[in-house]
């Protein structure tokens, strides 16, 4: 086997090309021409024997094979990274890169602040943030931690329980005036919700009563939002009631601009994680920004730890 078409060189070169389906660009980025990007990938193709990549006039895929091989590469370039990082910072000061995707709106409202808090700590570790409410594979978009609400089914990724979000229903004081305060659960379907496209089952309330049994509510709105902050923006002008996390409107709820609805009745809590990827937990700037985060985020409203 051609152990030179197999260096790490080649592929690196190969997962760029998978991510970027795009040759020229590739080879701008890697500042070579894109002969050499060409000859890097036919080296590595004949040294594996397989096809790794279809490629055409147009664009360039992954083969079957080159999936699979793709996932694997990035996890034994991931490796050699980490054995040099850890390395590194047995001598030095953490520094480096450390790659985080958050729900959106929390990332906007609160996590983006605690970065900066980190850093002035830390001033030698970049961060590099992705917001999405999108559940990403964390290995294949090159995310080291992921700070996630609600239920986690991916259980090859280091878990950091932080704890639970409190939610609760509410409403602009305005429209509860003009519309008239609920009494009592079922009365909830006569108004207007402001609905999250994005979440299932978002057509019915599920509440907890004091007792601890659960009622469903079916409900229904004019507008559907698949963000946080919309949600937010569309409960302080009046549009209807909701569901939503403390921490999203702890500041409306203090000045007056909402108020919550039948608080004896609320929607179940989140669970709220750190997902971390195992290979990436050993080295000090991501465990330094994991421990950092668990701390801060445990501070927030409505936060209730594990």
């Amino acid at each position: 086997m051609d152990k030179v078409g197999l260096s790490f060189d080649r592929m690196r070169t190969f997962v760029r090309v998978a991510e970027r389906a795009n040759l020229s660009m590739v080879a701008r980025e890697l500042g070579v021409g894109q002969s050499t990007v060409t000859r890097h990938l036919n080296e590595l193709e004949e040294a594996v024997g397989v096809a790794l990549l279809s490629r055409t006039t147009r664009r360039v895929t992954l083969t079957e094979e080159g999936s699979r091989y793709y996932t694997n590469c990035l996890q034994i370039l991931r490796l050699v990274e980490q054995a040099a990082e850890e390395a590194r910072d047995a001598r030095q000061a953490p520094a480096g890169a450390v790659r985080l995707s958050c729900t959106a709106a929390l990332g906007v409202m609160h996590v983006t602040r605690m970065i900066f808090d980190f850093q002035d700590r830390h001033p030698d570790i970049r961060v590099d943030l992705n917001l999405t409410d999108e559940r990403i594979d964390l290995v294949r978009e090159g995310v080291d931690v992921a700070l996630r609400l609600g239920p986690l089914a991916d259980s090859s990724m280091k878990l950091h329980a932080i704890g639970e979000s409190q939610r609760l229903l509410v409403g602009a004081p305005a429209y509860l005036s003009a519309q008239g305060r609920p009494e009592r659960p079922a009365d909830l379907s006569r108004y207007e919700t402001v609905v999250m496209s994005n979440v299932a089952g978002s057509n019915q309330l599920l509440l907890s009563a004091p007792d601890g049994t659960s009622l469903v509510i079916p409900v229904s709105g004019r507008l559907r939002v698949d963000h946080g902050l919309a949600a937010r923006a569309a409960l302080a002008a009046g549009r209807g009631i909701g569901p939503t996390h403390l921490w999203l409107v702890h500041d409306l709820l203090d000045d007056g601009r909402l108020e919550v609805v039948l608080g004896d009745h609320r929607p179940s809590p989140v669970p709220v994680s750190l997902l971390i990827v195992p290979e990436r937990a050993a080295i000090a700037r991501v465990r330094l920004l994991v421990d950092f985060l668990a701390a801060e985020v445990a501070k927030l409203p409505g936060i209730r730890p594990s």
